[in-house]
């Protein structure tokens, strides 16, 4: 492969990493690179075009989950899939999938070094889950009067104990408003696919935080919403630009974590509440309200929802038992306006049916024997020692110019490199040592923030999270030290 083969425009709306792919791809699926070829090293081929090695690297990965170029550790990188013109053995009228489906990117690429601390994922540890109560309570459950019950079709809106239950603690806590019911999803996830199927309006953009949680943003935008990102800085959700945003552009829908919001770990102030309802009332915005972390406060006091504070029925509360108990069994549940619900159980039951009944039963069981509570107490004291040992490791080690937010709770916190240093660049450099985060290109459907990156400690030890800050903060010195001899700037991933 030659230079000349490869034409790049820099003023395409393309990124240049895709535009690189999708020429490597053509050279491949033309034969003009053959099975077994090697291509350049990253470095190589950067210098050959006038781009940064991250650039071409991250082309490289995205040829690589197509499946037409291989990776080898210590080898480089070569050419995997076949040629269409050289698949004589397939049959003529066979369909080409990838010719007919969407692209669809995965949200992070597998790492070719083993790693030892993950700051990827943010999930509770999995060593904390009390099996032991699980087993004990699922095997009730399972052998109670009730079972046959429980594993007939159900109602679209959940199992109806379980719904009740969550009922009567929603008006206890002053959540529920007379008008209000609830709706029991596969998680948050499905949650938010529903309320995007149901609340776009052709014509009025959905606000949304910026950075903020990767499969939110993704999955209204795959439904075809206009997005507004509105920027958090450490108090949440920047009301002065919010405010500007609902006058100039009257967005159906905004969607907001008031509590740790993910990736930030920012909460928003009581005041900034207030004056953000306030601000809802008078455009009239519907408030989709994110509560799956407001339980995982270790230090500070706690702060009222968005729904708690709603007099005019315009918030629907998002919860969930994934980061309190166990992700893998799928419960999450939409509180909101009656009429809300059920358009969302009309969508929800054309998309599944229902949700599962047994892992509803088996959950609901937990909490009313008291072992959820426990459970959740022991996540907040273990959490509560996570979160001063990821803030002492970066008060200790991080560099002088890293910036990072001091979240109160939750799972995650956000780190801001200094100039001109990249995540991306820093991301290749700490999976070679062992260590994986998530860059902050995956947290915005506008700004690249390209500084910015993630790092979720809810599921590592304080040994862990102290031996991966120290390895990371090395890996950053070492890059910063590499950008002050470097005689030009370092060039961003575009």
């Amino acid at each position: 492969m030659q230079a000349a083969d490869i034409q790049l425009d820099p003023g395409r709306e393309t990124p240049l990493y895709r535009q690189l792919s999708e020429q490597i791809g053509r050279l491949i699926s033309t034969g003009n690179l053959q099975m077994g070829e090697r291509l350049p090293a990253t470095r190589e081929l950067a210098g050959l075009l006038g781009l940064n090695r991250t650039t071409v690297s991250a082309a490289y990965e995205l040829l690589e989950t197509k499946g037409l170029i291989s990776g080898q550790v210590g080898r480089g990188s070569f050419v995997a899939g076949i040629p269409r013109s050289q698949q004589t053995d397939a049959p003529r009228h066979a369909i080409e999938w990838t010719d007919l489906l969407p692209p669809v990117e995965a949200v992070a690429t597998a790492s070719p070094f083993p790693i030892d601390v993950s700051f990827s994922s943010s999930r509770p540890m999995r060593e904390a889950f009390p099996l032991g109560a699980f087993r004990k309570i699922a095997r009730e459950v399972v052998d109670g009067p009730k079972a046959g019950d429980i594993l007939e079709l159900g109602s679209p809106l959940g199992y109806a104990p379980l719904r009740t239950y969550l009922l009567e603690e929603a008006r206890a806590a002053g959540l529920a408003r007379p008008d209000d019911d609830l709706l029991i999803t596969n998680g948050c996830q499905q949650a938010l696919d529903l309320l995007a199927r149901v609340l776009l309006t052709k014509g009025r953009p959905i606000a949304v935080e910026d950075p903020v949680y990767h499969g939110l943003w993704q999955v209204f935008a795959r439904a075809g919403a206009e997005l507004e990102p509105v920027a958090v800085n450490e108090d949440g959700i920047h009301l002065d630009s919010l405010e500007l945003l609902l006058e100039r552009r009257r967005p159906r829908v905004l969607l907001v974590t008031p509590s740790f919001q993910n990736p930030t770990g920012a909460t928003i102030p009581a005041a900034n509440r207030k004056r953000l309802m306030e601000l809802a009332r008078r455009y009239g915005t519907l408030v989709i309200e994110s509560d799956v972390y407001s339980d995982l406060r270790y230090t500070g006091q706690s702060l009222p929802r968005l729904k708690q504070m709603d007099e005019n029925g315009q918030v629907a509360l998002l919860g969930s038992y994934s980061k309190v108990s166990f992700p893998g069994l799928r419960v999450g549940w939409v509180l909101g306006p009656r009429p809300l619900i059920a358009s969302l159980a009309a969508y929800k039951q054309m998309s599944d049916l229902h949700s599962d009944q047994l892992a509803q039963a088996v959950l609901l069981r937990f909490a009313e024997s008291g072992e959820l509570k426990k459970h959740v107490d022991q996540t907040r004291a273990a959490g509560r020692k996570r979160l001063a040992a990821v803030l002492r490791a970066c008060g200790d080690s991080l560099p002088a110019g890293v910036r990072y937010s001091r979240p109160e709770g939750g799972m995650s916190l956000w780190l801001e490199l200094p100039s001109p240093l990249r995540a991306q660049e820093v991301l290749l450099r700490a999976q070679e040592h062992g260590v994986d985060f998530l860059p902050g290109s995956y947290f915005s459907p506008g700004r690249p923030h390209s500084r910015g990156l993630r790092l979720s400690f809810g599921g590592l030890t304080p040994e862990q999270i102290e031996r991966g800050i120290h390895i990371l903060s090395k890996v950053i010195e070492n890059e910063m030290g590499v950008a002050a001899r470097s005689p030009e700037p370092m060039v961003a991933l575009v």
